[in-house]
């Protein structure tokens, strides 16, 4: 499985853990094998409430800072993607290949969500990771089933990275 994870940090608040590195590019393996995708590559920031709550502002209207945004680059500006992800043949172009999206989470907020949830900051992290990697595939929580389609498949992959609640 060819998957790349890029990062960055645009915060100082916390320190990112090499470990953090390593669990999140296990998140993206365990995600895209359970959604048959075999390439691609996610860029991932860490930021703090103050740029995100600009992002969101700039780029969705809200007003306020969020955890997690993602920005799919396979998007049609219409609707989210279509999840099809198998090629048929060796002779196909896997249709989502190359750069999926970008993934930004605040950690500030990821670490106020944390104390609210009474789990661990690495936990929080990697749900908001899985959850915005889910968003970049084109899935959306717009009505009580979709959001408990995305919320078994983020429980699926966490679980399987030892992050439960």
């Amino acid at each position: 499985m060819s998957l790349v994870l890029d990062w960055n940090n645009n915060q100082s608040k916390f320190d990112i853990p090499e470990s953090w590195i390593s669990m999140l590019n296990e998140i993206l393996q365990l995600a895209a094998k359970s959604e048959k995708l075999t390439s691609g590559e996610v860029t991932l920031t860490f930021t703090d409430n103050e740029e995100i709550h600009e992002l969101n502002k700039t780029y969705r209207g809200i007003d306020r800072p969020t955890d997690v945004l993602s920005f799919a680059m396979n998007d049609d500006g219409v609707d989210e993607l279509d999840i099809i992800f198998e090629v048929e043949s060796e002779d196909e172009v896997d249709p989502i290949s190359g750069m999926l999206g970008d993934i930004i989470i605040s950690v500030e907020r990821a670490e106020e969500q944390r104390q609210e949830y009474g789990h661990s900051l690495e936990r929080e992290v990697g749900f908001l990771f899985v959850h915005g990697f889910l968003h970049l595939l084109g899935y959306d929580h717009q009505d009580e089933e979709a959001e408990a389609e995305m919320t078994a498949k983020q429980e699926a992959v966490l679980q399987q990275v030892g992050l439960i609640r």
